[in-house]
């Protein structure tokens, strides 16, 4: 029973995520005009060292579609890669300080050279524009104010995460010389 409902909070957890990303994705004329040419093909995450004390998670698989979007695989036949992402997930903490920090971590990347090239550029320029979907909620103004506030508290959370990651480097680096030593 316990495996069932990892199962169905994994499926409703990755078609949330496909339309969060799809969301993104058709919000940047660009970004659908990248992947359109490559409709049908198959990009295929793979996440290694996946802590066992973690759920599993389902495969993740996407084809692109005729209009420039992703669909994720599901639970269906799994389909044969024309792009493989590999990304070292032995870490999750190490991760979400890195995200945090805003960088990306590092993305073994196998496969079709043109798809990669498309894909890479999706990673390094596809950003969720938080403003614009609040100020259809709220309003211009309350949302303009809202990520001027969110932009103010996100910088000092990196600032925090990047002084916690460099006390944290130093410390295992172990003490330094002491007071009277040369």
């Amino acid at each position: 029973m316990l495996h069932t409902l990892q199962q169905f909070a994994a499926t409703a957890f990755m078609q949330r995520a496909t339309l969060f990303l799809n969301h993104v994705l058709a919000a940047e004329n660009a970004a659908v005009e990248r992947l359109r040419p490559h409709r049908g093909r198959c990009i295929r995450l793979q996440l290694t060292g996946w802590p066992a004390l973690l759920p599993p998670l389902p495969e993740l698989s996407f084809a692109v579609t005729p209009a420039g979007l992703v669909e994720w695989s599901g639970e269906g036949p799994v389909l044969p890669a024309d792009l493989e992402l590999t990304v070292d997930t032995s870490n999750p903490a190490g991760m979400v300080v890195q995200g945090l920090s805003g960088q990306r971590p590092p993305v073994a990347v196998t496969g079709d050279a043109d798809l990669a090239t498309d894909v890479s550029w999706l990673m390094d320029n596809l950003r969720w524009d938080v403003q614009d979907d609040l100020a259809r909620l709220v309003g211009a103004g309350p949302a303009h104010e809202l990520a001027r506030i969110g932009g103010v508290l996100s910088a000092g959370l990196r600032e925090a995460v990047s002084a916690l990651g460099s006390l944290a480097a130093r410390a295992s680096n172990g003490p330094g010389p002491g007071p009277g030593t040369r």
